[in-house]
Parts: C-alpha cells; sequence; structure tokens
C-alpha cells in the first residue's frame, strides 16, 4: 500500500466527517453531553475504592466509539455509492481497499478526541481517579475493540441508501447501549437485561475496559470480539460484493 496515497485518503475522509454537522453532533457532542449529565449527578458516587466516575468512563467510552466508529464509515460509504463515487473509485488509481481502510482509520482521531473530552469532564467534576497507565490501557481497548462496529457499518452502508442506513445504525446504537448497560449499572435493571447483554459484543467491550481498572479477567471478551470483527469483516466483504454487482 502506498502509504502517501493512504495518508490523502485518510486525511480526506477526516475532513468529511469534519464537514458533517448532524454527524459530528449525534456521534461526539450528544455522547459527552450524556456522560457530562450522569458524571455531575452520580461521579462522585463509592464504587469499590474508585469513585463512579472512574468507572463510567469505561462504560459511557464504550458508547462514545461505538457512536463515532458505527455511523461515520457506513454513512460515508453509503453516500459514496449515492453520488457514484465508488465506481469512479473502481476505475482510479487509488485501490477501493486504500479508501475503504482509510474511512476506518479516520474515525481513530474522533474516537481519542470524545475519550479525551470525557476524561476532562471528569477531571473537572472531581470523578476521576486513574493512573496514566490504566488510562491510556481504557483508550487503547475502547479505540481498537471498535473495529467490528465499523466494519457493521459498513456493511450496512454497502446494502442501503444514507438514510436508511442512518436510521439502522441508530436502531442498533441505542438499544445495544441500554441492554449493555453502558448508561444505567446492569445490577439496577430488570434481569432479562443482563441475560441478553452477554449476547451482545458492547457489553463485552465495556467490560474489557473495565477490566483494566479492577484487574478482572479479559480471555473471555476478547475471544468474543475477535469473533465479532470476524463476522462483520465478512459481512462487509459480502455486501461491498453485493454493491458492486
Amino acid at each position: 500500500m502506498n502509504t502517501r496515497i493512504f495518508g490523502v485518503e485518510v486525511v480526506d475522509e477526516f475532513r468529511a466527517i469534519f464537514r458533517e454537522p448532524t454527524a459530528l453532533f449525534f456521534s461526539i457532542v450528544m455522547p459527552v453531553g450524556f456522560f457530562a449529565l450522569f458524571v455531575s449527578l452520580y461521579g462522585k458516587m463509592p464504587v469499590g475504592a474508585t469513585p463512579a466516575g472512574t468507572g463510567m468512563l469505561a462504560t459511557f467510552g464504550t458508547f462514545a466509539v461505538l457512536s463515532v466508529s458505527l455511523t461515520n464509515p457506513g454513512i460515508g460509504v453509503a453516500g459514496d455509492r449515492e453520488r457514484g463515487w465508488l465506481r469512479a473509485k473502481r476505475v482510479s488509481a487509488v485501490p477501493i481497499g486504500v479508501t475503504l481502510a482509510a474511512k476506518l482509520v479516520a474515525v481513530l482521531p474522533y474516537s481519542v478526541g470524545v475519550l479525551l473530552a470525557m476524561t476532562a469532564t471528569a477531571a473537572l467534576t472531581g470523578a476521576l481517579d486513574i493512573s496514566v497507565v490504566e488510562l491510556l490501557r481504557v483508550f487503547a481497548v475502547l479505540v481498537l475493540g471498535a473495529l467490528p462496529f465499523a466494519l457493521l457499518g459498513l456493511a450496512v452502508g454497502f446494502q442501503a441508501g444514507p438514510n436508511a442506513t442512518a436510521a439502522i445504525l441508530n436502531a442498533i446504537l441505542f438499544p445495544s447501549a441500554v441492554l449493555s448497560g453502558l448508561w444505567m449499572p446492569l445490577e439496577i435493571l430488570p434481569d432479562f437485561f443482563g441475560h441478553i447483554a452477554q449476547f451482545l459484543p458492547t457489553y463485552h467491550l465495556a467490560q474489557l475496559a473495565l477490566a483494566q481498572l479492577s484487574g478482572d479477567a479479559v480471555v473471555g471478551h476478547v475471544l468474543v470480539l475477535v469473533a465479532a470483527t470476524c463476522v462483520t469483516a465478512a459481512l462487509a466483504a459480502m455486501s461491498y460484493r453485493h454493491a458492486r454487482s
């Protein structure tokens, strides 16, 4: 892969996301706003040896990277399909694989940015008790763990138009957040929420992030996310072939 071409593609995708105010609001402003509200209300409550706000950085952070990675690549590729841009890419000097990889990579700075905003919010409210190493581990887990959701967004974007893609992905995003306990702990929700959560990759990503603070076992969560990545990658590949036919 030509790194210069790839860099240009990433910058173009980065700018395309920034120029879409609706996407920025729903994928960045809204998650940070939710976090600011909840961490202000409950962030200083003790949960074990740490304030609740520190753990909320992992769970609300999962919702944040999910919002960024699930919606932006999918809506972007759906828009490219509608404008015929992907067909033009097939006869251009830039391989289509480079363009699609750039769409995935371009969301990484936004994911890091929204996590930094949440960290600053938790610190300002006095609800942050975490070492630098733990914070970096949580960031790494959340940013890398968002890959299967970005691939799912691409799969939907290859199948549906821009408006339908946004509707479908939001229909996945919000129920997943509630059922995985990303906004409220599963312990205070009805029992069936906990049973359903075991089957959701979003739940396992949040638990993997929390494990960076608690030291709990991570193998089961990693295996689920690897399996989810394989499944969504296959869906994205099949959807791409369908979009080309």
